[in-house]
């Protein structure tokens, strides 16, 4: 009897590793292009899912996608955060030349997730920080320094606390209010510890509330709002099943370096495929609540800075009057 292990493939919200995944060793997938950069400790993925097939293949939306992955974050370096607060702004300011914004376009951000919980407090945290100025247009359009558009954010908070889906809470301000883009924060998840809080995702596929703990919510996506979405998230969290998987598979490469001779070591257990090994750690974990989701210890200085990186990031690109090149006195 063949069994159905596609519940057991390893979780990321994050396309770079869904790509790795599907393509391991570097291997090429049709209808996708990808190129890497590097500069100064700051590595940039842009990536373009082109076709149907290679969307199916590496489970991740047409779009195109922009991965920041900083390990270096995890120092506190004021300096590179500013580095990074830099190019996540350049890289933004495609994805919104892209989808059409001009300097006058009307500007929503939504900060997803709930104060209440550390690793998934991104959204609020970074609406507390950007620059909001559409009641200055409403207001006293007339006294509006040249540089700046209309920016409004909401953090509508999450159902267990409000009741209400945050796409339907979403949809009622977007409809009030008529923005021209949409632009969605939230935490998610990653399969490797290394990714958390040191990884930015920007895509103009939309973004699902919740997903990033495995949660089935409608999407803000351009479909269900009418405007384009434009989605930043952050890995905040991995699931407890991947790093027990992984620490096996580290167990496995060691012990095969010293000796040809494992299977007496490792028996079945050695020769199962990764899905049926993620199966079996599962099945482990479910009377402690299913699956763990782990985040390191200094999450809340974490989640600070990275907050910081991005809402810096969001002024200069959107506001013309803060200069995009050099955005340290946003920063800190």
């Amino acid at each position: 009897m063949d069994l159905d292990l596609s519940n057991y493939n390893v979780r990321t919200d994050l396309a770079l590793e869904a790509r790795d995944l599907a393509a391991p060793g570097g291997g090429q997938i049709p209808g996708l292009w990808s190129e890497d950069v590097q500069d100064g400790g700051v590595y940039v993925n842009r990536m373009q899912i082109q076709t149907p097939q290679a969307s199916q293949q590496i489970g991740k939306m047409i779009g195109h996608y922009v991965t920041l992955d900083v390990p270096g974050l995890r120092k506190g370096d004021a300096d590179l955060q500013d580095r990074v607060a830099t190019a996540f702004a350049q890289e933004f300011e495609g994805f919104l030349r892209r989808v059409g914004v001009n300097p006058n376009s009307n500007v929503l951000i939504v900060g997803l997730g709930n104060w209440n919980v550390t690793p998934d407090a991104l959204g609020p945290m970074v609406v507390e920080n950007v620059e909001v100025t559409r009641q200055y247009f409403e207001l006293m359009p007339g006294q509006v320094d040249p540089g700046y558009r209309p920016v409004s954010a909401v953090a509508p908070g999450v159902m267990g606390t409000t009741g209400i889906e945050s796409s339907d809470i979403v949809a009622g301000i977007v409809q009030k209010s008529r923005p021209d883009v949409v632009i969605a924060i939230d935490a998610l998840a990653a399969r490797s510890l290394e990714r958390v809080n040191t990884t930015i995702q920007i895509a103009d596929t939309g973004i699902h509330p919740g997903s990033g703990i495995g949660n089935k919510r409608r999407g803000l996506t351009r479909e269900t709002l009418g405007v384009p979405v434009i989605a930043i998230g952050v890995p905040t969290v991995v699931y407890a099943s991947t790093i027990v998987n992984d620490s096996m598979d580290l167990v496995f490469q060691h012990m095969k370096q010293h000796t040809n001779n494992f299977q007496p070591l490792f028996g079945v257990f050695g020769g199962m495929q990764e899905q049926q090994r993620l199966q079996l750690v599962k099945e482990v974990l479910q009377p402690l609540g299913h699956d763990l989701l782990v985040t390191p210890k200094e999450i809340d200085d974490f989640m600070e800075d990275i907050a910081n990186i991005i809402a810096s990031g969001l002024n200069a690109a959107l506001h013309e009057a803060v200069d995009s090149s050099n955005v340290a006195a946003y920063t800190h």
